[in-house]
């Protein structure tokens, strides 16, 4: 195990994100291997889940005229327009099928994108990026001081949720080659700049079961 210090969050594994959904990342399944690979060597693991109302406001079909990945304007600053993904309840929301042992592994679950007229990339914050979801407080009450961000995806969800830990105070770190991206426009390239800028580091899977295993030897 790694330290107790140390936390996991899991970004996204849900099906609409994956081969065959609503809004699927190239091949974003491949991430569910090693998101139970990362689960089985930490104490503190938690879970991230898109959870739209129908009808959401960062949905194209919201918007009469607009298409698919048009940008508008929102109160809270410029809102890329999705297809409609991950609605409350349905087949899409869920976690992926072989997410499963991370699943029964995580101790918090954080739903976001419910509020119907603001999105929420973050695990920390909604679009605004004032709005807190709770999250880091409940981390820093178990003592946590280094997360690892996998998932979903990594130029959206991912990147923002680990520029925002960075910003928190987190020493935060994305296991890169755990996680897929979207890359809209040189997307992904941008992000990598913007949690660089944060500092926040990549690394590989291999690199942080290296890390878990003398932990795992001496226990």
């Amino acid at each position: 195990m790694l330290a107790d210090t140390d936390a996991l969050i899991l970004i996204d594994i849900q099906n609409d994100f994956c081969p065959g959904g609503a809004l699927a990342v190239a091949d974003g399944d491949a991430v569910v291997e090693p998101a139970n690979a990362l689960a089985a060597h930490f104490g503190t693991v938690v879970l991230t889940q898109d959870w739209h109302p129908a009808g959401h406001r960062s949905f194209a079909s919201a918007h009469p005229g607009r298409r698919t990945f048009d940008m508008v304007q929102m109160p809270y600053g410029p809102q890329m327009l999705w297809p409609d993904h991950c609605v409350q309840g349905t087949t899409g929301a869920a976690f992926h099928p072989g997410l499963a042992p991370a699943v029964e592994k995580a101790q918090l679950i954080v739903r976001k994108g419910f509020r119907p007229l603001i999105d929420s990339y973050s695990a920390f914050f909604e679009n605004d990026r004032v709005t807190p979801t709770g999250l880091a407080g409940a981390l820093r009450e178990r003592g946590v001081q280094r997360l690892y961000l996998a998932g979903l995806a990594t130029d959206y969800c991912v990147a923002y949720s680990a520029t925002d830990a960075a910003r928190l105070g987190f020493e935060t770190l994305i296991v890169e080659d755990a996680c897929r991206a979207i890359d809209l426009h040189g997307s992904l390239a941008a992000s990598r700049r913007d949690w660089t800028a944060a500092g926040v580091r990549s690394v590989g899977l291999a690199d942080v079961l290296v890390l878990a295993a003398p932990l795992a030897s001496v226990a």
